[in-house]
């Protein structure tokens, strides 16, 4: 037998990588346990704290010199601010103080921002329980406190609220979002698997869910189904509006009371007085939203899940919530609300308007009739004070007033289409019968728009999208006969 010579394999002469560490990442310097917290006057508020902000380059900030980012991306601050961060070392890159305002940001950066936190206040009342078991806690959310971190809430957020209650170790898993402004029945997942489940069923759209709502004037009696499309006309201010060639949306109405004015007695002032002056009802005659009178308890149930869907719908339907900052306020959509508007070319208008309401102007619902609780709320309302904090010069803002702790939207149930399960809370307060008037403490059989679900029958919407280069007449409510 031959023997053959096997060729061994040449070792490379080339060097061998060398490992370079990752970039030292500046780390958050403080993140207080127990959280700041303190109650004062009906609010919890937050002890301001420094806090640091990390992300990595994005693929729009490559070759972009540093300063240019922070004034052109991050503009809730003058360039004068982000100038004297860069200079001071308050903004870093991959750990380093930054040799210049005119350094050049490469992909794979990591760019670090610590800054002194100021934390708007959100209402001191708890977090109500509804039902708890191993898997899940359902709760009652208050209005006016948003559901994540986010802008400027960090530690006035329910998911930190609540591990303040019950350990720095347990991590909250919420399974659907309410509104900051909103309150009512949320779920909040006690691990992974359970918030899982229900997110599912959530998305299905096997779950229905039912909110109350306080709108101004006589809301038509019966039953009304309002499906005209929503869009998104301002990511960056959260802002919509009833779109013809917007994403479909749907949504069930049913009146549970209406509240007309009252006169006072014996000098009493009772929830909903009308003391208008003979010259002021004149000037509000010229205004149809303010011409309606009184106010309505309304049922609701939407079918689908649109951002702002139930608020958009309502002031479609010429009832705005009565205390709504966005969609009831005039200064913002006009004296119409943008009822029944549809097709209207004057978004960058209104976003201009919108933007102002905090800044030069106060966050404020226009629904007020008398101008002397106009002129006392817009004293009370948030907004920039003029004076800037002592140790980061951050313009500061005064306390919330109570009409910026939430509107008149309440999440009041939701139920498994399957009947497994059914989380309802009481009426709030806000929708109960004023003094002296009579009305549903509860709701009834009679106003559940969800049996309207099986009595109408094809609710279903459809999926087939219009072409937004076609004109089409915007859509208009259908009115259904009360079951």
């Amino acid at each position: 037998m031959a023997l053959a010579t096997v060729q061994l394999p040449q070792t490379p002469n080339e060097s061998p990588e060398v490992f370079v560490d990752p970039p030292k990442i500046i780390t958050t310097p403080c993140d207080p346990w127990p959280r700041p917290y303190h109650l004062e006057d009906g609010l919890r508020k937050v002890l301001p704290y420094h806090f640091t902000y990390n992300t990595y380059c994005k693929q729009r900030w490559r070759g972009r010199e540093i300063l240019d980012i922070f004034a052109t991306e991050f503009r809730d601050r003058p360039q004068e601010y982000y100038k004297d961060a860069i200079e001071c070392g308050r903004v870093v890159i991959n750990g380093q103080k930054i040799s210049s305002i005119h350094a050049i940001v490469k992909n794979g950066d990591v760019i670090s921002h610590t800054l002194h936190r100021h934390e708007p206040p959100v209402t001191a009342q708890p977090i109500g329980i509804v039902h708890e078991d191993n898997d899940m806690i359902v709760i009652n959310k208050p209005a006016g406190v948003p559901v994540h971190p986010a802008g400027r809430y960090n530690y006035n957020s329910i998911v930190e609220i609540m591990r303040a209650e019950r350990g720095h170790g347990w991590n909250p898993l919420p399974c659907n979002r309410l509104d900051r402004l909103t309150s009512g029945i949320m779920f909040v997942g006690k691990h992974a698997k359970a918030a899982e489940k229900l997110t599912n069923q959530i998305m299905a759209r096997t779950v229905k869910k039912e909110y109350v709502a306080r709108v101004i004037g006589n809301f038509p009696d019966g039953d009304l189904i309002c499906d005209q499309p929503v869009m998104q006309i301002s990511p960056k201010l959260g802002l919509n509006r009833a779109r013809a060639s917007g994403k479909d949306a749907k949504t069930i109405f049913r009146r549970l009371a209406y509240y007309p004015p009252v006169t006072a007695k014996n000098g009493a002032q009772p929830d909903g007085l009308d003391n208008r002056s003979e010259r002021e009802r004149e000037r509000d005659s010229k205004m149809e939203w303010k011409a309606k009178e009184g106010y309505s308890i309304v049922r609701c149930l939407p079918l689908t899940g649109r951002t702002h869907q139930i608020r958009v719908h309502l002031q479609f339907l010429g009832h705005p919530i009565s205390n709504d900052p966005i969609y009831c306020n005039q200064r913002v959509f006009g004296p119409s609300l943008a009822a029944g508007d549809a097709l209207s070319d004057d978004d960058e208008d209104i976003i201009s308007r919108l933007s102002k309401m905090g800044k030069s102007e106060a966050a404020e619902a226009m629904a007020y009739h008398d101008e002397m609780m106009e002129e006392y709320n817009k004293r009370k309302a948030e907004k920039m004070t003029g004076e800037l904090c002592a140790v980061c010069d951050t313009p500061l803002y005064s306390d919330p007033g109570p009409q910026e702790l939430g509107i008149y939207l309440h999440a009041r149930r939701y139920a498994c289409q399957d009947g497994n399960w059914d989380y309802q809370t009481p009426l709030p307060v806000w929708a109960l019968p004023p003094p002296g008037m009579d009305g549903p403490a509860d709701t009834t059989t009679e106003t559940d728009p969800m049996a309207l679900v099986g009595e109408v029958g094809e609710l279903e919407l459809d999926t087939t999208k219009p072409n937004p280069n076609e004109y089409t007449e915007p859509s208009r409510p259908l009115w259904v006969m009360p079951g």
